[in-house]
């Protein structure tokens, strides 16, 4: 079992440092409403100035893709590059409920810690915010820095969470005993947002329903043929993922003129919806209408084609 200590930090040295934001009522909401910026992507405002000699926070951003990753954007603009000294400590509660998880954290589940160049991520396991062995990899936690930090992690590994609270910690002047390894806290000064007494910023996680993509259309030969087969072959994706669709329910539709062509290839091969006719001897001068639908975990893509047939 891996705790929140070096290369984490144990959570009572932090809460010794630096008090954690409190409530009263353990709402998520602070005090200044966050603003909207755009679809999935919420913008928080924390204090600045309070100690000159510490890193201040001035705004987050948290916003979150279809396919389910959340990214945290955090502002520091008088650290512009991340110094071995510092430490950045987000805390999330993944269930907005503040009443599960560390009760000294508004009922933090998670945290994501960021120290010595290097991402870590621990969970509340009852006593201490810990890594167990069999835990699986954070896989999706990755880090950039640069006037502040973005980290990026999958909704799937907090919990699947759909509506969460998070509060930040940035510390520099933190030093290294050279006999011990331990850190000295000492001289060390910090930021926390949202303030103390603000509880934490509430941020929900929306994703647009996916849905089935069509990316090509091609007809083999390109114009329909009297008395030749006359394939179209789909190829359709997830929005989300952008996968394609490499299995699913076909239906195919040909006419020409009045008359209805039966399909004598129809299903999803090689990762393309396939549908196949046989043109008639006299369709030559007609015009082919045909159309190819397939349906894949309830998600639908079809597209239509007309030409003349030669």
């Amino acid at each position: 079992m891996r705790q929140l200590t070096r290369p984490g930090l144990p959570l009572a040295i932090v809460v010794d440092v630096v008090a954690l934001p409190t409530v009263a009522s353990g709402a998520l909401s602070g005090t200044s409403a966050p603003t909207l910026v755009a679809a999935n992507s919420t913008k928080y405002q924390d204090s600045s100035g309070e100690n000159p000699a510490a890193p201040d926070i001035t705004t987050l951003t948290v916003s979150n893709t279809d396919a389910g990753v959340i990214s945290f954007k955090i502002n520091i603009p008088n650290r512009p590059q991340l110094a071995q000294d510092m430490l950045l400590l987000v805390f999330v509660d993944t269930d907005a409920n503040p009443q599960t998880g560390d009760p000294d954290s508004l009922g933090a589940d998670y945290v994501i810690q960021i120290f010595g160049g290097e991402a870590a991520f621990f969970r509340w396991d009852g006593n201490d915010f810990t890594r167990r062995a069999g835990d699986p990899p954070a896989t999706s936690l990755i880090f950039a820095y640069q006037g502040g930090v973005t980290i990026t992690i999958s909704a799937a590994e907090l919990g699947n969470t759909k509506r969460f609270g998070f509060a930040v910690i940035a510390i520099s002047g933190i030093a290294i005993d050279p006999a011990t390894g331990d850190l000295d806290f000492t001289n060390s000064v910090s930021d926390v947002a949202p303030s103390a007494g603000a509880g934490l910023y509430a941020y929900e996680v929306r994703i647009t329903p996916p849905t089935l993509v069509v990316k090509k259309l091609t007809p083999a030969p390109a114009r329909p043929t009297a008395g030749r087969a006359f394939t179209l072959r789909l190829v359709a994706a997830r929005s989300d993922t952008g996968a394609a669709v490499q299995n699913g329910r076909v239906t195919c539709v040909g006419r020409v003129g009045n008359a209805r062509l039966k399909a004598q290839i129809q299903g999803v091969i090689g990762g393309a919806s396939v549908c196949a006719w046989q043109i008639p001897p006299t369709a030559k001068g007609k015009t082919f209408r045909g159309s190819v639908a397939v349906v894949f975990e309830g998600l639908k893509a079809a597209q239509s084609y007309a030409g003349k047939v030669r």
